[in-house]
């Protein structure tokens, strides 16, 4: 025992102040049997503990919080209330020796577990006083030979499993801890819903299984799906659930087709739609991608007020219509873009309705070329019965309508896009575009900010309208205290105003993100001084990746009669290329090896295995491809990425996806395939640049490069597709906003 002297404080909790008086070995203030002083003395160990666990240097007071309060309170209940249960166990005439060392070592097991679990951070410090207050009552309980379940059950998930250890030692166990045990497992599991599964995969036969199985089902379906699937005993389980919904999934996993049905789960469990009604349309590319779409367009509505429905696996059915979209439309007008007809080029598009083919825009942005897109926006009109932008817009119920904007815009459509609505409407239609962010997801943010470089070189005075709502929607946000709508709206006023460079912002010390228009040569060299690159090339059917492995290695290639700048080595599965003179520049890249078992991800695998054990940090990366083939480069990017070119892609998904492997990375991406007329170019004024020792100065370089495209129309077009990273306003605002949230939290 801790002899403490009391002193009695008025005050709002009414707590007890302590000053603490050294004790001295085995001295107590009553006679304490030698046999038990053992476990007396672990009770004043543990409560030692706990005063040096809370930093305290006088031994008064149990500093476990930031509130003094508090800790009184919990020094009250594990010092004064913990000495006078050891003083009463010690005397308590209806026990033998044997109950009295069982509960004084319950007392120090209450001790022991409640400072594991505070090192842990697995229970608040302020539930010391319900815990001792808990092990009293369950003590009571047990010496009456009653069970402590109803203690378990009453007192708080971390107090209860820190209490049935107590009483859990043979062969005197309470007969209340098996039940307990379950108890606190369930409800475990209900804080922890994700881990259902797995636990239920080893530990059948529960008497709470089925509900822990719905749990777990409607918190995760894939995984439900995923687990129905399975031969055992807990898929048999899942297939006999009486939940609706696991019903449903169970018996769509148990078919070959269940990954087809399952877009329109929500429909299926609420019995709007049939499998019956699927299977009449599931091998059926054209009739399937329109069922998608009218599903889509049904929970597009529902999600709206006044239903605010959220239907199931909305996500599945998203990701079915892009694949759907992309694999059976895009890929074949993008395929087809040599062909001069345009009916033969969209024949495919054909039957699609204005709705169908909005949906083929706004979900295939990161693969549709500039052509492709522009023969399909000419269609949604060409097909509406009254041509215009807002019946469009309400016919889809504003589905991706801030992604149809940014498109438009990027594509140079917005002006025709505003102009098929009255001038009023289009306002409206402007106005919901940039309010109310503060309740949207990141990607939206990013496409109101993409959308603006495109709009303020086009529409000026649009521009200057965009600019005044984002500031409306500033003040607005401010006065309500909304910080994450303060943050986006902060950041979007600030990149907009950035456009206007007479303002002559400096966005890298205004919003704390390294420079956007320079890159120090500095950041790119590594121990040696040597700039290293690495360039991802993919075999194509089509040749298209071994052609633009050709085109690229004529970059490096001596001229006749002149001196070689590069020296050119290879292997069989990849190029390495070094410069002759100037600083040193070594550049890899893969082969574009086609056949079985995909060779060029073996070289691209080799190559990275070799810079690896070499010690050689790409710090330029340059992707050359299809944009399929974008996530593959995008997976083996080293974080040492400061430059990236990816000539084939644009939008959010790859910007947001290589920001988080290297959040300082400078991305120059297109809004369609990458052509050898622009890449090239763009390459070698950057090789260029490094070979001369100088740092990356993106605007007098983007200057340069526009300059050298003017006599010739068509790669100026093209060349006006790719953004350079000082304009990547989208990639220019994920850096900001997440270092805001980041310095926010």
């Amino acid at each position: 025992m801790m002899r403490i002297l009391r002193v009695t404080i008025s005050g709002f909790f009414a707590l007890l102040a302590f000053t603490a008086v050294e004790a001295q070995p085995n001295s107590y203030p009553y006679k304490v049997a030698q046999d038990r002083m053992l476990w007396h003395d672990k009770v004043d160990k543990e409560q030692q503990r706990l005063f040096l666990l809370g930093g305290s240097k006088d031994d008064s007071v149990m500093r476990l919080t930031r509130d003094e309060a508090v800790n009184l309170q919990i020094t009250d209940a594990l010092g004064r209330r913990v000495d006078e249960l050891q003083e009463q166990i010690e005397f308590d005439s209806t026990l033998n020796t044997n109950g009295k060392k069982r509960y004084l070592r319950g007392l120090s097991d209450v001790l022991y577990g409640f400072v594991k679990a505070i090192g842990i951070k697995s229970i608040n410090p302020a539930q010391a006083p319900g815990l001792i207050d808990a092990f009293v009552q369950a003590m009571e309980l047990d010496k009456k030979g009653q069970s402590i379940e109803p203690v378990i059950a009453a007192s708080a998930y971390e107090t209860g499993l820190i209490l049935v250890d107590c009483f859990s030692y043979a062969p005197s166990e309470n007969q209340g801890v098996k039940p307990s045990r379950l108890l606190l497992t369930r409800r475990y599991y209900e804080k922890h819903p994700g881990e259902i599964f797995n636990y239920l995969s080893n530990h059948p036969g529960l008497p709470f299984e089925d509900s822990l199985i719905v749990l777990a089902g409607h918190y995760n379906i894939e995984r439900l799906y995923d687990f129905a699937a399975a031969g055992n005993e807990l898929a048999w389980r899942i297939r006999n659930s009486k939940d609706s919904l696991v019903h449903t999934v169970a018996m769509l996993a148990g078919s070959r087709s269940g990954r087809l049905y399952f877009p329109f789960l929500d429909n299926l469990v609420k019995g709007k739609i049939t499998t019956d009604d699927i299977d009449k349309v599931k091998d059926d590319d054209l009739n399937y991608y329109r069922l998608l779409v009218k599903t889509r367009l049904d929970y597009a509505a529902r999600v709206l007020p006044p239903l605010c429905d959220t239907p199931l696996e909305m996500n599945a059915l998203t990701s079915m219509l892009e694949k759907k979209g992309k694999q059976v439309f895009v890929t074949e007008i993008n395929a087809l873009h040599t062909v001069e007809n345009p009916a033969i080029r969209f024949k495919i598009l054909d039957p699609l309705t204005p709705e169908e083919l909005y949906y083929l825009i706004v979900l295939s942005e990161d693969e549709i070329y500039t052509s492709s897109y522009l023969g399909v926006y000419d269609r949604i009109f060409q097909r509406m019965k009254s041509p215009k932008g807002d019946s469009l817009l309400m016919a889809v119920h504003g589905d991706y309508f801030r992604k149809f904007i940014k498109m438009a815009a990027a594509y140079n459509k917005l002006e025709h896009f505003l102009g098929t609505m009255d001038k009023q409407n289009a306002g409206t239609v402007m106005k919901s575009f940039v309010i109310h962010l503060e309740n949207a997801g990141e990607e939206e943010a990013v496409d109101v900010a993409d959308s603006y470089s495109s709009i303020v070189e086009k529409s000026p005075a649009l521009a200057r309208f965009i600019l005044d709502e984002v500031r409306w929607n500033y003040d607005k946000n401010l006065a309500t205290g909304d910080k994450k709508g303060i943050t986006i709206y902060n950041l979007l006023q600030t990149l907009f105003e950035s456009a206007d460079t007479s303002k002559k912002i400096d966005l890298s010390a205004k919003l704390g993100i390294p420079p956007i228009y320079s890159v120090d040569r500095s950041s790119l060299i590594d121990d040696s001084g040597r700039v290293i690159e690495q360039v991802f090339f993919y075999g194509d059917k089509d040749k298209d990746g071994q052609n633009s492995y050709a085109d690229y290695m004529s970059l490096f290639r001596p001229r006749p009669k002149m001196r070689p700048d590069w020296k050119i080595t290879e292997n069989p599965q990849w190029t390495t290329i070094t410069s002759t003179h100037g600083h040193p520049v070594i550049i890899f890249a893969n082969k574009p090896l086609l056949g079985e078992d995909d060779p060029d991800a073996k070289a691209q695998k080799a190559l990275d295995d070799y810079l690896y054990d070499h010690h050689l940090k790409p710090t330029i990366v340059i992707h050359r491809g299809h944009s399929y083939h974008v996530k593959y480069t995008i997976e083996q990017m080293p974080a040492t990425a400061r430059i990236v070119v990816l000539g084939s892609c644009g939008g959010y998904n790859n910007l947001s996806e290589v920001l988080k492997i290297s959040e300082d990375a400078h991305i120059i991406s297109s809004k369609q395939v990458g052509t050898k007329t622009v890449n090239e170019p763009i390459l070698r004024a950057i090789n260029n640049t490094l070979v001369a020792g100088r740092d990356i100065e993106w605007l007098p370089m983007w200057r340069e490069l526009e300059a050298s495209f003017q006599k010739d129309p068509v790669a100026r077009e093209r060349f006006d597709d790719y953004i350079p990273p000082y304009k990547n306003l989208g990639a220019i605002f994920i850096k900001a906003y997440r270092k805001a949230m980041d310095d926010e939290e």
